[in-house]
């Protein structure tokens, strides 16, 4: 039996190891009073554009639970497997996870080893994330997004067809996914680099 001594007041609960995306539970849009307008606005357009890409992009679920139920029913019931289940799964995923890319970015829930960053001051962290964007993400990005732009294009060149399934769908649609997902990664990516520079010389987070 614990002691009442022992329970844990959730006033006081070690919220260390939240996530960084705890700074982003605000409302979409809200920018401090003290940022410059045109910053403030290139902002605002920019996580808007990814909130609703987002929540568009969210329902590519649908598609993926009905083929996946559908298969399985299919299958283990009628055995009379389907030929285009499997490829409707695994692009639409794809799709999602391309496109939803940017979006998840603006929410800050992005996979990151913070064990370090999160003890440091919202200022050095915003130093941190600035250089990191300017010296690693635009430009990987960059080169990403020409070597994916040749990728789909060849695709719908070539006519080419997935050759995983008896149902070889043209793949030039999902393809494009690919480029259109690094695009909003990059644009979304301003937004983020203007949050960074707020923070390294304001000494907060919008």
């Amino acid at each position: 039996m614990s002691d009442k001594n022992d329970e844990v007041d959730p006033n006081e609960l070690d919220i260390t190891d939240e996530l960084i995306a705890e700074r982003r539970g605000g409302a979409l849009g809200e920018t401090p009073d003290d940022m410059t307008p045109w910053v403030a606005k290139t902002i605002t357009a920019i996580d808007t554009m990814s909130h609703w890409v987002g929540q568009t992009v969210c329902w590519l679920t649908v598609p993926i639970i009905f083929a996946m139920v559908y298969e399985v029913t299919a299958r283990y019931l009628f055995v009379a497997p389907t030929m285009w289940a499997y490829d409707i799964s695994r692009m639409l995923y794809g799709a999602l996870f391309m496109l939803g890319a940017g979006y998840a970015l603006s929410k800050g829930v992005h996979i990151r080893a913070d064990f370090l960053y999160r003890n440091w001051s919202d200022r050095t962290q915003g130093r941190v994330d600035l250089m990191l964007y300017l010296l690693f993400y635009f430009p990987g990005l960059s080169v990403f997004l020409w070597m994916a732009m040749d990728y789909a294009g060849l695709a719908w060149i070539r006519g080419e067809k997935g050759m995983d399934t008896a149902w070889m769908p043209h793949m030039g649609p999902i393809k494009t996914a690919l480029p259109v997902g690094v695009a909003l990664l990059i644009i979304q990516g301003v937004s983020e680099t203007l949050k960074s520079h707020y923070a390294a010389t304001k000494g907060r987070w919008p």
